[in-house]
């Protein structure tokens, strides 16, 4: 008979059916009784045990090619070489195969991880002889993070980074985002520390969140094995050799310095002889007679062959951050990245990973104008590979890109899971500084119409970069296009500059002299001080009792903005102790380079561990508190963090994190919003149930009427936060709301359940 089976199937013509990808992932479909995605597995350690054993010491001679112990040095500090060894483990292993790998699915890594928590290493105030990720790794953080609300914290950058002069490490040019190496630096702890904070955020139900910086590292062994023209190193690079008969053409090196930016005038010239592709779209943290262009040219190297080379070199930020060349034929640059992706991942533990300066991967020669270096394929191609391998191995990936919305949304399809709001972010500031939240809700609005799912977003408060206003959207790809704002008609680029110049005015200058504009960027601020330059207070020691309750409040309004809506919430230290500003002269030789931002960096101790400290272990200076730390504010039914955990269970409760925006209505008053999200009709028997996030971003008590076409008329309102039901829709699809000041409300619009219906007669509301 099995003889006969086997006849059958032989004779049977195979029809060959194409795969076709299905349309939509399993976690992207709402099924009723749909589990919760899986935890990925901890790390195995399989690379090298508790801690990496110790590098070989800094020898002695010539720090250049000719001296083989150096060459020989600088390879066992590279990058490239421990992603090479790297991944060696995971080639040929089964689970390699077991995750979905192709699409983006942010629900999921949403589902994963929800509330995180961004730390600065050096900002963070620890006990005296604990490291950093030892400080991270306490269990008591923990379980104030887990009464909170918080299930994720973002490390920030804690690996080796600056750059190598002969045989000397010199420190970071960029808050550790220069990487030189996949060790940790030891001044924020080991490897063994940070397995252990995996173990531990595990225990609480959290994950860790890493950095990897797929555009650039810094100048550690990496690029000085390239500059001495060593086997593939210079295809890590952007980088192109120079040849001696126009090094006329190159910018003198000063004394005590590796490499010079070249001027205007240069990068013409050496684009016109073919050497370099020249000027780029813009040229970011522009200064002048610091950075002019994105090229640098190295002094005299002798190399591996003992030839003198100078190179020009790609740095889309500082000088001291060389561009990652993902396309060389040498694959090199591709590698190193990878490799420290697999080793966080896979090694040390973490769950998942952000992208640094990952939308600047691609760039090409243009026919006439600036080169293309934004929105290139390149790049969308790089980020698919990256998320890609991220997702095989069980993680997920988020983004920083300050592009235009159809550049995040592009980005998104096929690369990082999820990408941090510069959408909004800047108009919530601006809400808050004139009262008026029209900027903000043409942002919501423009990002649902172009595609872009909030529930793909990282909405955060403050972190340690600067009140971004480059507002690249309107400034640039829609420059020329007309927007209603203000009862009239402006282009895009002169709503960029309104905004701009209100947010100066409003938060800098004489309304808020402790805050810093940042080169062309944006503000160096706290939130606290957002609010309370926009409150009119000119000077933060005269701040009393009743204006601290009031910025109070209003720091917890934008948090019910960012978690009362779809996709992550994130805060910081500064936001859950209200920091403020350091004074200019406690960080003035910060200062020296034009980067303000150092002011907004200031360092805190968040379980109150070491309350006589003035610095944290980094030498930062400990700044002034609003809030207190988190055990006594925890005491405090009224404090920030207190109240901001009312806050977080009704997002977590009603799973508002992943629900989907419909609808941003017009507002009955200016400084009113109003927010429209679908829950999971798998959670309320099958019913469409809206909720609808109501905000008050002045200092004024308001009522009005909140309307929606969204909304069924004759479905009670009910408020989240009590659970009691304050209206109902009227006919007109509307009901009536009163907000104090800086208030808000989470309300749920839920029709009867299938039989349960009651014929009621509705009333107009009186607020």
């Amino acid at each position: 008979m099995a003889q006969d089976v086997a006849q059958d199937v032989v004779e049977v013509e195979v029809e060959v059916v194409e795969h076709e990808p299905s349309e939509i992932t399993y976690d992207e479909q709402r099924y009723p009784a749909r589990p919760r995605s899986l935890r990925r597995p901890r790390p195995q350690a399989r690379l090298r045990g508790t801690d990496a054993a110790p590098r070989p010491e800094p020898g002695q001679g010539p720090a250049d090619g000719t001296n083989p112990d150096y060459v020989d040095w600088l390879r066992s500090q590279s990058m490239l070489a421990d992603a090479q060894k790297i991944s060696r483990q995971f080639s040929g292993q089964a689970s390699m195969w077991q995750n979905p790998y192709a699409k983006p699915d942010p629900r999921r890594a949403v589902d994963t991880a929800a509330v995180w928590f961004t730390a600065y290493p050096i900002s963070l105030v620890t006990r005296p002889g604990r490291s950093f990720l030892g400080s991270l790794g306490d269990p008591q953080l923990w379980e104030a993070f887990q009464r909170i609300g918080i299930d994720a914290v973002h490390t920030g950058p804690v690996k080796a980074a600056g750059g190598l002069d002969g045989w000397r490490q010199t420190p970071s040019v960029d808050g550790h985002f220069d990487r030189i190496s996949t060790q940790i630096d030891p001044m924020f702890g080991t490897e063994g520390e940070f397995r252990h904070l995996c173990e531990v955020a595990a225990a609480h139900a959290g994950n860790v969140i890493d950095d990897i910086v797929p555009g650039h590292t810094g100048k550690g062994a990496d690029f000085r094995l390239a500059e001495m023209a060593y086997e593939d190193y210079p295809g890590i690079y952007h980088m192109v050799e120079i040849p001696a008969e126009h090094w006329d053409l190159l910018p003198e090196v000063p004394p005590g310095h590796d490499a010079a930016n070249l001027d205007a005038v240069a990068e013409a010239a050496l684009a016109e002889r073919g050497f370099i592709i020249g000027q780029l779209q813009r040229v970011i943290f522009y200064a002048p007679g610091i950075k002019e262009t994105n090229w640098s040219a190295t002094r005299e190297v002798v190399g591996v062959d003992g030839v003198a080379r100078r190179w020009v070199y790609l740095h889309y930020f500082k000088q001291g951050q060389p561009s990652v060349n993902w396309l060389d034929p040498s694959f090199a640059g591709m590698k190193l990245v990878i490799g420290d992706a697999l080793h966080s991942l896979g090694d040390l533990g973490t769950t998942a990973l952000r992208l640094d300066a990952n939308g600047f991967l691609g760039v090409e020669k243009s026919s006439e104008g600036p080169a293309w270096s934004e929105g290139h394929p390149l790049s969308e191609a790089a980020n698919h590979l990256i998320a890609g391998m991220v997702r095989k191995v069980g993680g997920f990936t988020f983004q920083e890109l300050n592009l235009t919305i159809e550049d995040i949304r592009d980005t998104s399809e096929v690369g990082a899971d999820l990408s941090y709001d510069f959408i909004t972010r800047p108009g919530v500031q601006h809400s808050l500084a004139t009262g008026d939240t029209e900027f903000l809700r043409l942002c919501l609005r423009s990002a649902l119409e172009l595609g872009v799912d909030p529930a793909s977003l990282v909405h955060a408060l403050q972190n340690h970069d600067e009140l971004t206003y480059e507002l690249v959207h309107w400034a640039t790809r829609h420059a020329e296009d007309v927007y209603d704002f203000r009862g009239g008609k402006v282009t895009g680029a002169k709503l960029a500059e309104t905004i701009r110049a209100d947010l100066v005015e409003k938060l800098t200058g004489d309304n808020g002299p402790y805050n810093l504009v940042f080169t062309t960027n944006g503000i160096a601020c706290t939130m606290a001080s957002v609010i309370a330059a926009s409150r009119g207070h000119r000077d933060l020691d005269a701040l009393g009792e009743d204006d601290v309750e009031q910025i109070k409040r209003a720091h917890l309004l934008m948090a019910m903005f960012n978690a009362w809506q779809p996709g992550v919430f994130a805060l910081s230290g500064w936001d859950l102790m209200g920091m403020l500003p350091l004074p200019v002269e406690s960080v003035k030789p910060l200062l020296t380079s034009g980067d303000t931002r150092w002011i907004e960096r200031s360092a805190h101790d968040l379980m109150g561990v070491a309350p006589e400290a003035k610095v944290s272990a980094s030498g930062v200076p400990v700044g002034r508190s609003l809030y207190g730390n988190i055990p006594q504010q925890l005491a405090d039914e009224g404090s920030f963090v207190s109240r901001l955990q009312e806050v977080l269970a009704v997002r977590r409760e009603h799973k508002i994190a992943t629900a989907r925006q419909v609808d941003i209505p017009a507002v009955a008053h200016p400084s009113m919003l109003v927010m429209v999200h679908e829950l999971d009709p798998a959670d309320h028997d099958g019913r469409d149930v809206l909720q609808v996030t109501v905000l008050n971003f002045g200092g004024e008590t308001i009522e009005g009427t909140v309307r929606s076409e969204r909304f069924t008329p004759r479905v009670p309102v009910v408020d989240l936060s009590s659970g009691a039901e304050i209206g109902w829709v009227d006919d007109l699809k509307s009901f009536g709301v009163w907000l104090a000041p800086y208030a808000g409300m989470s309300l749920l619009l839920c029709p009867s359940a299938p039989g349960d219906e009651e014929i009621r007669t509705v009333e107009p509301s009186a607020g």
